[in-house]
């Protein structure tokens, strides 16, 4: 074995490649003896058909569940050639449901398929500006500069739910300069059967059919050492499907391997990607599988461990019960029910058929040509024989009407293949009955997609792993501050800093339909409404307008929300300023009335006042004069009193006087009359 030692490995690992032939320096073939390269090939080769021996009846029923996925038109010869062979489509009907919930999800129309998480505290913003640029670039970097990596998650989503397993390889051309993806078909990458996981297995190995023009090509720039492989020819068991027998199509069957190998005899099997020809077992490439900074030294400067590069990237749909490392899909769980319900049907078709067209024994005594006797509809045909030798010379055999009971078993395996593959009508579009609560309808939705969530979060895992190795891959390999035009932005290998921010796929695991993302931005903008203040308004539209998918939407925030960060006050509505200036028009108007009502009742007042001033006035004069007419008055009442009793004292004595008089005249005249009668008294005579 060839004396290496680890330094010089680690330096031919992590030294600059010249242009013009990128990859010649980390090939290590070029140092080997002949004897050390058959010997690590044979070595290579030995483990590579062991993992295959292993998993064998894995790999013979992918090829059936395929055939059973695309209903592959068969010719049958039992019970009789041409004999009916439908396929029903359950399992390509149970994957296109699939396909199409997951697609969209995890590759969303707004073009954010990486999303960023800021790890740590962040008081001044640094790291999530950061985050932000690796979000998009990543996203621009997935779905533009590396080709085919949408297409390939398409392929893959289609092809997963059939087979349960697929792999991704993820890593950087140093040819073109720039990290690529690739989809690789579960039979290309063999690992043994009974491999826990793929970071613990010893040997991955990946089957690569290379056209002649393209491993000449892959010579030309040193990738692989210039040997003559030989005429290309099909190798057992690993031949493309799609080859045919023309030599000058054939491609070569090369084997990547990624391997653990001793190569300077320390006793320690250090990582390493070797490539070799299966069919000639020559070596054509040896690379080591690791990078400076993934050594872990002992104290003594000894190699004590080696993170070894891991490319490629499981993507299981259900794990396998018997805890093997290839996981189950639905040609495991469809197929058997999905060929009992061909079964069925072929049989009620040619039960049918049978029935149709009858078939029996014609006597020779019937005297009728003998052979094929076929009957036009409406055609009726003269024998030489009466209706009683025809009853008795034609037997038809006994057949019967296609059984109704295979038609209900054919129903009942059909609806249990549903309801295993969550492909109820319910799911695929159609409405349920007319009296269905709408809340019955979505928890039965919900119900529905437990099987189907519980698969889009294991691909969830695996695509952040994808892209946790771009994001790797990018800070050690990244230009620095490469410049974006498209994003009008610069990133470099200092953003992809694993202790500043981490990466996962856009998607949300939990939601599992476009409804169902729309429901909580609804949610969340009712709470935005509740919460007031507590909530951040910029980032809740964020989330609502990323929930609806609009393309862009960070150019629907005006200039002024984005440099303060709020946002601003709604404009106002039509009918509340019209209701507004109604209000404020009669404010001003009641405050108008208010002002001339007080101005009027200022001059009532004034004139109130003034008014009782005159009258004040006026009372006083009147007063006055009546005082003073009064003192007239009473001057005059003084004098005429003074006069009138005057007069009455004069009047009363004239009174008395004049009764005086009369007093003393009656007395006179009673005197005289006195004196009278005595004297007629004394002479006896009447008076007259």
């Amino acid at each position: 074995m060839m004396n290496y030692d680890q330094a010089d490995m680690q330096a031919q690992a992590e030294a600059p490649l010249p242009d013009t032939k990128p990859l010649a320096s980390a090939n290590l073939v070029e140092g080997l003896t002949e004897e050390e390269k058959t010997e690590i090939a044979a070595w290579c080769k030995t483990g590579f058909e062991e993992d295959l021996d292993s998993r064998g009846e894995w790999e013979s029923n992918i090829d059936d569940w395929i055939a059973l996925a695309k209903q592959t038109k068969e010719d049958k010869t039992y019970p009789w050639p041409g004999a009916s062979n439908v396929k029903y489509p359950l399992v390509a009907t149970a994957a296109m449901q699939f396909a199409a919930r997951s697609y969209p999800s995890l590759v969303p129309s707004n073009h954010k398929v990486v999303t960023t998480t800021v790890i740590g505290k962040d008081p001044t913003g640094e790291k999530f500006e950061k985050a932000q640029r690796v979000s998009t670039y990543m996203s621009y970097q997935l779905l533009h500069e590396m080709s085919g990596w949408e297409e390939d998650m398409d392929k893959m989503l289609m092809m997963l739910p059939i087979v349960g397993t697929m792999f991704k390889k993820t890593w950087y051309d140093k040819t073109e300069d720039k990290v690529k993806s690739k989809l690789i078909l579960p039979k290309n990458i063999v690992v043994n059967y009974w491999t826990t996981c793929l970071d613990e297995s010893e040997r991955i190995s990946e089957v690569i059919h290379l056209s002649p023009r393209l491993l000449k090509e892959r010579q030309n720039l040193g990738i692989y050492v210039d040997v003559d492989l030989g005429e290309a020819a099909p190798a057992p068991n690993l031949a493309p499907s799609d080859a045919d027998n023309n030599a000058s199509s054939l491609p070569y069957t090369l084997i990547e391997q990624h391997t653990f190998y001793d190569l300077d005899d320390d006793g320690y099997a250090e990582p390493y990607v070797i490539t070799f020809d299966y069919n000639s077992g020559k070596l054509l490439r040896m690379s080591p599988r690791y990078l400076q900074k993934d050594l872990q030294l002992k104290d003594d400067g000894k190699v004590a461990r080696i993170k070894p590069i891991q490319m490629y990237t499981k993507f299981g749909f259900i794990p396998n019960p018997d805890g093997s490392f290839y996981d189950i899909g639905f040609g495991v769980l469809l197929g058997p029910i999905n060929e009992s319900v061909n079964t069925l049907i072929n049989q009620l078709v040619d039960s049918g058929h049978l029935h149709n067209l009858q078939s029996g024994f014609i006597g020779k005594a019937l005297r009728v040509k003998m052979g094929d006797q076929s009957l036009r509809p409406g055609e009726w045909r003269p024998v030489n024989a009466t209706a009683d030798d025809l009853r008795k010379q034609i037997v038809p055999l006994p057949t019967k009407e296609p059984s109704s009971v295979l038609f209900q078993l054919m129903g009942t395996l059909i609806t249990s293949g549903k309801e295993l593959a969550s492909v109820a009508e319910i799911f695929t579009g159609k409405m349920p009955g007319q009296n269905t609560p709408a809340t019955t309808t979505m928890a039965t939705v919900e119900q529905g997609m437990k099987v189907f969530t519980a698969v889009y979060k294991r691909i969830f895992r695996a695509l952040s792993e994808e892209f946790y190795k771009v994001f790797e891959l990018n800070s050690t390999y990244l230009d620095p501050n490469k410049y974006i035009t498209v994003l009008d932005m610069e990133v470099g290998p200092e953003d992809f800093d694993s202790s500043a921010c981490d990466v996962a796929p856009g998607a949300d695991p939990n939601a599992a339909s476009q409804q169902e993302k729309l429901m909580k931005a609804q949610g969340l903008m009712e709470m935005l409404q509740v919460a007031g203040p507590i909530f951040n308004p910029i980032k809740v539209l964020s989330r609502v307008l990323e929930a609806q998918e609009q393309p862009n939407w960070q150019e629907l925030f005006s200039d002024e929300v984005i440099q303060s960060g709020q946002v601003p006050p709604p404009p106002p509505d039509p009918k509340m300023m019209a209701i507004q200036a109604k209000v404020q028009a009669d404010q001003q108007k009641a405050a108008m009335d208010i002002q001339m009502k007080q101005a009027q009742m200022e001059l009532e007042s004034r004139d109130k006042a003034q008014k009782m001033a005159m009258e004040s006035q006026a009372h006083a004069q009147k007063m006055q004069h009546q005082e003073q007419a009064a003192m007239i008055k009473s001057a005059s009442d003084i004098q005429m009193a003074n006069i009138f009793s005057a007069a009455e004292r004069a009047k009363a004595q004239q009174g008395l006087v004049q009764k005086d008089q009369a007093h003393q005249q009656k007395m006179s005249q009673q005197k005289e009359a006195a004196s009278s009668q005595n004297s007629k008294s004394k002479s006896g005579k009447p008076t007259k």
